[in-house]
């Protein structure tokens, strides 16, 4: 059951029990394993002392749903994330939405489904194509906008348990974004998604790449695991692919759905990443308990 929320913004309300259902079958999710996995990651958390986080409950769901309610698998990505920030120390260190309001308000990059898909999925829309300028927009800028909407999509409930979809868009690919697309970059990125991100990670689609899209996948195909591969599917400009897996009414018409065609992005959704800036700020401090 889809729950009714407001354009640019998430729904932090409790899960719904249709939700919570869906959470007992995909997450092994009840409330006695809730209460017992808490408890368990506290006490490790608690015992890992070279950690720092936060230890409420609320907080804790942010790894354990994505890890299935598994204590030790919990504690082993909260180490992920700490090794994350301490190896991209310069990228990462004091991030504030503040520093990036411009990203968002003079670029349409990185966007945001206001609905979800059929499943109940966040639908995240990168466009890597002709309308990213990597001069305007540098990679680490449009990395720090990834993060700042992960910050903000784990507090969700219902995407914690529905998990996101992941799709980037390469209509107009040229060798500008090639260049802009380094290593470097597609190493962090990459390394980001798969190692450092507590969210259930469902599907990776890549859009209306044209030939020089080969040059990016060679970029990319080192840095990609097995895990990963199994979610990451090519349509080039058949959306008829695509609906194989996303309803075309949860699509807008850019994407051969029958929603009206996208005329929102990432200034409309900043209000949102404004809104959840002390979260943010916690978040900046988490880690590592020393510091790089």
């Amino acid at each position: 059951m889809k729950t009714a929320q407001p354009p640019f913004d998430i729904v932090t309300d409790p899960p719904t029990p249709e939700l919570l259902e869906v959470a007992r079958q995909e997450l092994r999710e009840t409330p006695e394993v809730r209460e017992q996995a808490i408890q368990r990651l506290r006490t490790l958390l608690h015992e890992t002392t070279d950690l720092h986080y936060a230890d409420d409950d609320d907080f804790l769901l942010i790894f354990l749903r994505p890890c299935h309610f598994y204590p030790e698998s919990a504690i082993k990505m909260m180490r992920r994330i700490a090794d994350f920030k301490k190896n991209n120390f310069p990228l990462m260190h004091k991030l504030h939405p503040e520093d990036e309001k411009l990203s968002f308000i003079d670029h349409k990059i990185v966007n945001v489904l206001t609905n979800r898909d059929q499943k109940g999925r966040r639908v995240l829309i990168v466009n890597c194509g002709a309308v990213w300028d990597p001069k305007l927009l540098p990679s680490d800028k449009l990395f720090r906008m990834f993060y700042l909407v992960h910050l903000v999509a784990q507090l969700e409930p219902a995407t914690q348990i529905n998990g996101v979809v992941f799709v980037m868009d390469f209509e107009g690919l040229s060798l500008k974004q090639v260049r802009g697309l380094s290593p470097s970059f597609s190493k962090l990125l990459l390394t980001f998604l798969q190692e450092a991100v507590p969210l259930r990670m469902k599907e990776f689609h890549i859009l209306k790449q044209p030939y020089i899209f080969n040059m990016v996948w060679t970029l990319f195909k080192p840095f990609i695991g097995d895990k990963l591969k199994k979610r990451l599917y090519f349509h080039g400009s058949d959306m008829k692919k695509l609906h194989k897996h996303i309803d075309p009414a949860d699509l807008p018409k850019n994407y051969g759905g029958t929603r009206p065609a996208l005329d929102y992005g990432s200034r409309d959704w900043y209000p949102c990443i404004e809104k959840y800036t002390e979260h943010v700020h916690r978040w900046n401090g988490y880690g590592y308990a020393t510091g790089p």
